[in-house]
């Protein structure tokens, strides 16, 4: 881990996601524990906030502690709830019951890792806000704050290992396009063709943009521009609709080596083509390697280059990926709402000073205008 001063100026390495009093929470989530578990005398211990990965949910680590039989049990656990409304929520509602439907059928259907939800309170009677427990799986994941290009164990890595990383990455984004069922799972509406279930993800984009507006947030052009580059540009061809992770990328991947012991994250989860998850997959990596680019600094630049993931991608599910310039610019100008309401929430929280334009709210502003006006090479 590098120190702090190591980091290029103008990387932000803070960012706020509550001000929850820990020492109250823990109190209030032992008194509901005992009584979900039957249990006066379990313990919750070892409480701590998670702060290097994540930027809409608060995950807060712990774990309960319980004698049964005369012997005592540790279990490590993980607390993940709905932001409180003073701190700015990244999105506009948090369905705790669909995500764990999601976690859940993915987890039985047994093709990638992921956490067992045990516990749901969606009332908020109890923290204040509505919250799930589910069991905490080890593993490290390369890091958001800062982002792994520029701290992390990859840069030494050498690229044989590299490559074993990304290619059991890959897999897991294919495996969870197996999931049968996506629409029953995520209680959509059946029937819809491909093309209606991506124009229904299009709509809730442009929803979800709105509210931000309605919310505090502001009016940014480049988004604007890309939202009509992407209504100009709409596919012919879309393929068939799968369960989509919806935060597809490695930061929500725990790795054991470069083995994956847990697949995290799914409030964005949905249905639709499997291009929207591998779009997001190396446009995730391609924004952190601009970051690099910019600040002089090696980075990654040939881990998860688009080219290699998309055929690698085709080779382990057997699925042709259709149009993905489409799905690169989309997920651009869908994952730039996120990040403007979260620099929102920085300024909110006095992380970080309120940017001098509208456009400079999105992290990755110069790459989405490049790509609007169709200046950016992806090299597919």
């Amino acid at each position: 881990m590098a120190n702090k001063d190591e980091i290029p100026a103008g990387v932000n390495t803070t960012v706020t996601t509550t001000q929850t009093n820990l020492t109250n929470l823990r109190r209030d989530l032992r008194d509901w524990l005992a009584k979900q578990t039957g249990d006066p005398d379990l313990r919750v211990e070892e409480v701590s906030r998670n702060s290097s990965t994540g930027m809409s949910s608060v995950s807060v680590l712990f774990s309960t502690v319980r004698i049964i039989d005369g012997i005592t049990k540790r279990t490590p656990q993980v607390l993940r709830m709905v932001p409180e409304e003073s701190a700015l929520p990244v999105f506009p509602e948090y369905d705790l019951r669909a995500q764990s439907r999601v976690m859940n059928a993915v987890a039985d259907f047994g093709a990638v890792p992921v956490p067992r939800v045990r516990w749901i309170e969606d009332i908020g009677d109890v923290l204040g806000r509505p919250f799930l427990v589910m069991d905490r799986a080890e593993g490290h994941a390369p890091q958001d704050n800062p982002p792994y290009v520029f701290d992390s164990w990859m840069l030494g890595a050498n690229p044989s290992r590299l490559a074993e990383l990304q290619r059991n990455s890959i897999v897991v984004m294919a495996e969870i396009h197996r999931t049968p069922n996506p629409e029953a799972i995520l209680g959509l509406s059946p029937g819809q063709t491909p093309q209606q279930r991506l124009q229904s993800v299009f709509d809730e984009a442009w929803s979800y943009y709105e509210w931000t507006l309605n919310s505090g947030g502001m009016r940014i052009p480049s988004i604007e521009a890309g939202f009509d580059w992407v209504r100009a540009h709409w596919p012919s061809t879309v393929s068939n609709t799968t369960l989509c992770w919806g935060d597809a990328r490695i930061g929500n991947i725990l790795y054991d080596g470069v083995v994956p012991t847990a697949v995290l994250d799914w409030e964005a989860a949905t249905a639709g083509p499997p291009e929207l998850d591998v779009a997001w997959f190396i446009f995730f990596h391609r924004m952190y390697q601009d970051m690099a680019d910019a600040f002089g600094r090696p980075g990654l630049p040939k881990f998860l280059r688009p080219a290699d993931v998309i055929d690698e991608f085709q080779q382990i599910s057997g699925r042709k990926l259709n149009d993905m310039r489409f799905h690169l610019v989309f997920a651009a100008v869908r994952c730039a709402i996120i990040f403007a309401r979260i620099k929102q929430r920085t300024v909110h929280f006095g992380d970080t000073t309120a940017p001098a334009t509208a456009d400079e709210y999105v992290l990755h502003h110069s790459m989405l205008n490049q790509l609007i006006h169709d200046k950016y090479e992806w090299s597919i």
